[in-house]
């Protein structure tokens, strides 16, 4: 005749099995979990040096998306690659400067800063700045299902584009991690006069004194 298991100790066994299931649950959420994510994201956002001479430019990508580069006519594409969707990138593009300007026209600007609302572009915002004593300008818009960030940095010997994607990857880590890798973008050529001090008036030599 075979033994049975006392009904109990099946319960406390249960029991047990079941405290060390939401133990190791618990565990796993509140304390493993973040730690992966958090060296997961330094991982992804530190930053790697790519220079190409021939473009005119430097930038510091963040690792994430540092994994392949491809260069092209005019630009180089630095990508993660993914097997089943589509991985970050980041797509640089150099072109001489024309008119040798060291700052976009105002016309490019207020173009550029109206694009959103006229066309009715997706989560559209426009940052106009410096990057490395460049003028710059920063835009940031939903496109092919993704986001997409779009930088230009002037100098006056070139004009440089950066246009980097998360892809399907992590929307907000990838973001930053654009973010943070085209704020470092260096362009070649002669240095940038330092913008008019905000609510300054440039003052010129004064006129000369009428002779009576």
């Amino acid at each position: 005749m075979k033994k049975q298991l006392p009904t109990q100790l099946i319960v406390g066994l249960g029991i047990l099995l079941i405290g060390g299931g939401i133990v190791g649950g618990e565990y796993f959420l509140v304390k493993w979990l973040p730690r992966h994510k958090e060296a997961v994201a330094r991982e992804t956002l530190a930053l790697t040096d790519y220079k190409n001479d021939d473009l005119g430019f430097e930038i510091q990508v963040a690792a994430g998306i540092n994994e392949k580069a491809e260069s092209f006519s005019g630009g180089v594409r630095i990508f993660s690659p993914r097997f089943w969707n589509t991985g970050p990138s980041i797509t640089i593009t150099s072109q001489p400067n024309p008119d040798q300007s060291f700052e976009f026209t105002p016309l490019d600007l207020a173009k550029w800063e109206t694009d959103g609302v006229l066309h009715e572009l997706p989560r559209y915002h426009f940052e106009h700045t410096r990057i490395n004593d460049r003028d710059a300008v920063l835009i940031w818009q939903y496109k092919n299902r993704a986001m997409l960030l779009t930088t230009r940095v002037i100098s006056s010997e070139r004009l440089v584009e950066a246009n980097c994607t998360p892809g399907n990857a992590d929307e907000d880590l990838y973001m930053q991690a654009c973010d943070e890798s085209v704020r470092t973008i260096k362009v070649a050529g002669a240095p940038s006069p330092p913008p008019p001090t905000p609510g300054v008036e440039e003052i010129g030599p004064p006129p000369p004194l009428a002779k009576h």
